[in-house]
C-alpha cells in the first residue's frame, strides 16, 4: 500500500508540474504575442519616422525651400562630388551653342579706326611712306550705354484764376507736382525693375540708384514707385484682362506655395483671418501668360474667389492637392503631375526596395509613356499608336494593382499603409495620370507652375517677407506684367515706362 502511495504521490506531483508548466507556457505565448504587436508597431512607427526624417524635396513633394540644413547641404555633397573627367576641358564644350552677340546691320553710328602705325609681328613701320601696303578692312561692333547722367528739368508752371469762381489753376505736367522736386518715369522704372524684376531689396535698391545717380534716393520712394506701378495697372484693368486671356487658353498649369506676410487681413471683428498666405500661379505652358495672385491661405474658397478656374473649361495641369478638386467637373480633363507622383513613388520605394517594386516599375512605365509621347510628337503625329498605348497601360495597372494587393494589410502607425493609399490613388485618378498620352498639347508635369514660383520664393528669399498683404498683392500684380510683357518680347525697363506713363501692355485673349 505503501508503494501505491508513493507512486500515486509521484502522479500527483508530475501532473501539477505539467500543469505548472502549461500554464507558464500559456503567459508566455501571451507575453510572446504581446512582444510580436509591440514590436511590429515599434517597426512600423520606426519606418514612418525613419521616412519622415529622410523626406527632402528629392523624394517627396516637399518643395526645396522647406528642406532642412541637413538636406540642402546633402544636395549639395552630392553635387560637388561629379568628378570631372581628366580629358575634358573647362568652359564650354563642342557642340555648345553660345550666347555671343549678333552683329546688327544698323548701328547707330559707324566711325573708322585709325590706321596701324606697327606690324604686329616685326614692329616695321606701317606708315605710307615706309612700305605699308593697304590689306583692306576687317571690323568691331562696341555696344555700350551712354554714361549715366541725371537731367534736371525746370518747368514754369503757369497759373490761371477763373473769372468765375475764383479759383486759381496751375498748370500740369506727367510726374510732376507744383512747388515740389520728384523723379520721373524713368528713376521710377529703375528702381521697380531692381526692386521687383532684379529681387533687390527696398533698401540695397536705394543705395544702389543713389550712388548711380548722385542724388539722395529713399527707400519711400523705391516702394512708392512700386507702389504707382500696380495702380496703374490696377486701372487699366490688367487683372481683368489676365483673366480673359487666361480663359480662352487650352490648357493652364496651377500651383500655389506658401509665403511669409508680417501682419495678416483681419475679419469684421477685427481678428486676423485664419490660414497661412500664399501665392497661387496660373500659367500658360509655353510662359506667355504668367499670373499669381495673393491668397489669404490655402483653400478651397480662396482659389475659387481667383475669378478664373470656375467657369474654365480646358485642360488643366496641377497636382493632387484637395482644394483644386472642385474645378474637376467644369475642365475638359485634368492632368496630374507625374513629377509630383515621382516622389511619391520614391517616397514609398524607399521604405522597401523589393516589396514596393511596384514602385520602381510604375515609374518606369510613366518614363516610357513620356518618351514614346515624345517620339510620336517629332514624328508629326497626334495620338500614340493604340497597341503601344495599350501595352504601357496594361503595365501600369498591373504594378498598381500588386501595390495595392502587397500593401493592403500591411501594418502603419496611422492608417493604411503609404503603399496602399498611393497605389489605390494611382489606380482610381489613372485617367488623370494618362491624360498626356492622349492629348498631346498637356504637359505631362507642373514643373512650368513649379518653375514660376521660384520668383515669389527667391524674393522672399531676399526680403524675408512682405509688410501685408497689400503689398504681397502689388507684387503679384507686378511680377505677372513684367513676366508676361518680357514673354511677348517687351523688355522689362519699357514695358515699366510704358505702364506708368499711363500706356500699358494688356494681354490678349488667344482667340482675338
Amino acid at each position: 500500500m505503501e508503494q501505491v502511495g508513493t507512486q500515486s504521490s509521484s502522479y500527483d506531483e508530475l501532473r501539477s508540474l505539467v500543469e505548472g508548466l502549461l500554464a507558464r507556457v500559456e503567459v508566455l505565448e501571451a507575453e510572446n504575442a504581446e512582444l510580436r504587436t509591440d514590436n511590429t508597431r515599434l517597426r512600423t512607427e520606426n519606418a514612418a519616422l525613419k521616412r519622415k526624417l529622410g523626406s527632402d524635396s528629392t523624394n517627396s513633394s516637399t518643395p526645396p525651400s522647406q528642406d532642412s540644413p541637413a538636406a540642402k547641404g546633402k544636395r549639395r555633397a552630392q553635387r560637388s562630388q561629379r568628378v570631372r573627367s581628366k580629358d575634358r576641358k573647362r568652359g564650354g564644350q563642342p557642340g555648345h551653342k553660345g550666347s555671343g552677340l549678333t552683329p546688327t546691320l544698323t548701328p547707330d553710328r559707324s566711325e573708322t579706326a585709325p590706321a596701324p602705325e606697327d606690324c604686329s609681328g616685326c614692329g616695321t613701320d606701317l606708315a605710307d611712306d615706309s612700305g605699308g601696303r593697304n590689306a583692306g578692312t576687317s571690323w568691331t561692333q562696341i555696344w555700350d550705354i551712354p554714361p549715366i547722367r541725371l537731367k534736371k528739368a525746370h518747368y514754369v508752371l503757369p497759373r490761371r484764376r477763373c473769372a468765375c469762381c475764383g479759383k486759381v489753376t496751375t498748370a500740369m505736367v506727367a510726374f510732376g507736382q507744383a512747388g515740389a522736386v520728384v523723379y520721373g518715369p524713368n528713376v521710377n522704372a529703375a528702381a521697380v525693375l531692381l526692386a521687383s524684376a532684379g529681387n533687390v531689396p527696398v533698401e540695397r535698391t536705394a543705395m544702389l540708384m543713389a550712388a548711380l545717380l548722385a542724388s539722395p534716393v529713399s527707400t519711400g520712394f523705391v516702394a512708392r514707385a512700386h507702389e504707382r506701378l500696380t495702380e496703374k495697372l490696377t486701372a487699366a484693368g490688367f487683372d481683368e484682362a489676365m483673366i480673359a486671356a487666361l480663359a480662352t487658353e487650352p490648357v493652364l498649369c496651377g500651383d500655389e506655395t506658401p509665403v511669409n506676410v508680417l501682419s495678416k487681413d483681419t475679419d469684421e471683428h477685427g481678428e486676423p483671418v485664419p490660414g497661412s498666405p500664399h501665392v497661387a500661379c496660373v500659367r500658360t505652358p509655353d510662359e506667355r501668360l504668367v499670373w499669381y495672385r495673393a491668397l489669404p491661405a490655402r483653400t478651397k474658397k480662396a482659389l475659387r474667389n481667383l475669378g478664373l478656374l470656375g467657369d474654365y473649361t480646358g485642360y488643366l495641369v496641377r497636382d493632387d492637392y484637395v482644394a483644386w478638386h472642385q474645378f474637376d467637373s467644369t475642365v475638359a480633363g485634368v492632368q496630374q503631375c507625374v513629377a509630383h507622383l515621382f516622389r511619391h513613388l520614391q517616397d514609398v520605394l524607399d521604405l522597401h526596395p523589393t516589396q514596393q517594386a511596384w514602385a520602381r516599375t510604375t515609374r518606369t512605365v510613366l518614363r516610357e509613356a513620356h518618351t514614346a509621347v515624345q517620339t510620336a510628337k517629332a514624328a508629326g503625329h497626334n495620338q500614340l499608336d493604340p497597341t503601344q498605348l495599350a501595352k504601357l497601360r496594361a503595365r501600369y495597372d498591373k504594378a498598381v494593382a500588386w501595390g495595392q494587393t502587397t500593401n493592403r494589410h500591411r501594418d502603419w502607425d496611422k492608417g493604411n499603409h503609404p503603399g496602399y493609399t498611393l497605389a489605390k490613388r494611382l489606380t482610381d485618378k489613372a485617367d488623370q495620370v494618362w491624360l498626356f498620352t492622349t492629348i498631346f498639347a498637356v504637359p505631362w508635369t507642373n514643373n512650368a507652375s513649379e518653375q514660376a514660383l521660384k520668383s515669389p520664393k527667391l524674393h522672399q528669399k531676399v526680403s524675408g517677407y512682405w509688410h501685408t498683404p497689400t503689398t504681397l498683392a502689388g507684387f503679384c500684380r507686378v511680377r505677372s506684367y513684367l513676366t508676361s510683357a518680357y514673354n511677348h518680347g517687351l523688355r522689362a525697363i519699357d514695358a515699366i515706362h510704358q505702364a506708368l506713363t499711363g500706356n500699358p501692355w494688356l494681354p490678349s485673349p488667344a482667340t482675338a
